[in-house]
């Protein structure tokens, strides 16, 4: 038996509602970075403030936790900045922002 070689095989195109739902995901994934950062931060400086009540070491627990706040604050940044990253990459590849259609 002879095996066909298929030479004009066209690249699978995505739906078009398809690709506006994962572009609206995408979108609605990347406005929540500044609400991450915010409550991590805000968790951060209540945990601190009950610890300083709590030890009696008024300022510095309060510090201590809003640094740690403010570091996982901006690891979800980055995580969502390389969220979008790889998102973008996929969409290029799939055949740019709006497709070819």
């Amino acid at each position: 038996m002879r095996e066909v070689h298929r030479t004009s095989v066209s690249p699978r195109v995505a739906d078009p509602a398809a690709r506006t739902g994962k572009r609206a995901y995408n979108a609605l994934n990347a406005s929540s970075v500044g609400l991450e950062l915010g409550v991590s931060v805000a968790i951060g400086v209540v945990v601190g403030l009950y610890m300083d009540r709590w030890l009696g070491t008024e300022p510095w627990m309060m510090l201590l936790w809003l640094t740690l706040g403010v570091v996982a604050g901006f690891r979800g940044v980055f995580r969502a900045v390389a969220r979008a990253d790889r998102a973008a990459a996929e969409e290029e590849k799939e055949g740019g922002p709006r497709g070819n259609a």
